[in-house]
């Protein structure tokens, strides 16, 4: 636990965005300002607990119970009851403030705790379950933020965010084989893999042949296909909050256009955005492309 111990934090801030590569804008000024707070909040939430799943040295057994005790900190603000930590002091206020259900919050620890025991994905329902519990919530929860949580927007908002995640997952494949230890952790289908021939080893030995740049290519077009149908979202909100998605969207984008062009190469050339893809970004999010 000791691994995990964090200095008091009674004002959020994005410090860890700034220490954490991102794809897309976290609490930008394109947001309403009554909102960044609140997203700065979650995410500064979201941040801390995927990196008691991921990052340090520290066992399983000290993950998993530092991730409880985020639990059970979300279990008291569920239970109207105040909790321990100065961060979710805020979070409490940001919930009440905003009516946030909870429970989305409750997902994200779960799924950060699947990260801690689980490195292999049977079969590829079983990577959309994570990616119902690691993606999906915060877009739930931003449309709770903007007052538009609707089922439709709902379906939408999963659409993109599980095909952020997909697409981040295949962004960082080499990066994944270095985590949990010497086992390494794959966000891809085991029963997919063995029907295109690829194996745990291809993926170490860094297979660049034209089997594997086929199999990483549907992987990508796959997600592609899946943040398209989700597109209509970003021109369904309004205002600078409909800008923001379609930001994040384009980007999403942007990343899957590399993923593309890299050939399946992404041992050598991780894709990641650039300044000079900025204002590409901008203009399809301009024109609602």
């Amino acid at each position: 636990m000791q691994a995990f111990s964090k200095p008091a934090q009674p004002q959020p801030s994005l410090t860890l965005a700034h220490t954490h590569y991102e794809n897309f804008p976290v609490a930008s000024l394109l947001l309403p300002a009554p909102l960044r707070h609140a997203v700065t909040v979650i995410y500064q939430f979201a941040r801390e607990a995927d990196d008691i799943a991921d990052e340090g040295q520290a066992s399983e057994t000290a993950r998993l119970q530092a991730l409880q005790v985020y639990e059970d900190e979300l279990l008291l603000i569920q239970a109207y009851i105040q909790p321990a930590m100065p961060l979710f002091h805020a979070l409490q206020t940001v919930i009440r403030s905003h009516q946030l259900d909870v429970q989305l919050l409750i997902d994200l620890i779960d799924a950060f705790k699947q990260d801690v025991v689980k490195t292999r994905y049977r079969n590829f329902d079983e990577v959309l379950d994570y990616c119902r519990r690691s993606a999906n919530p915060v877009g739930r929860l931003m449309l709770q933020l903007y007052g538009s949580d609707t089922a439709q927007h709902r379906e939408w908002s999963d659409h993109i965010c599980t095909a952020l995640q997909l697409i981040n997952f295949y962004q960082d494949i080499a990066l994944d084989l270095q985590k949990h230890g010497e086992a390494g952790r794959i966000y891809l289908s085991q029963e997919e893999m063995h029907v295109a021939g690829i194996s745990e080893q291809d993926l170490r030995s860094q297979r660049l042949d034209s089997g594997w740049q086929q199999f990483f290519l549907t992987q990508v077009l796959r997600a592609e296909r899946l943040l398209k149908s989700g597109k209509p979202l970003g021109r369904a909100l309004p205002g600078r909050i409909g800008f923001e998605l379609r930001m994040m969207i384009a980007g999403g984008e942007r990343i899957a256009h590399k993923l593309k062009s890299c050939r399946g190469d992404i041992y050598h050339h991780r894709p990641t955005l650039k300044a000079y893809d900025w204002p590409l970004i901008l203009l399809k999010a301009l024109f609602k492309q």
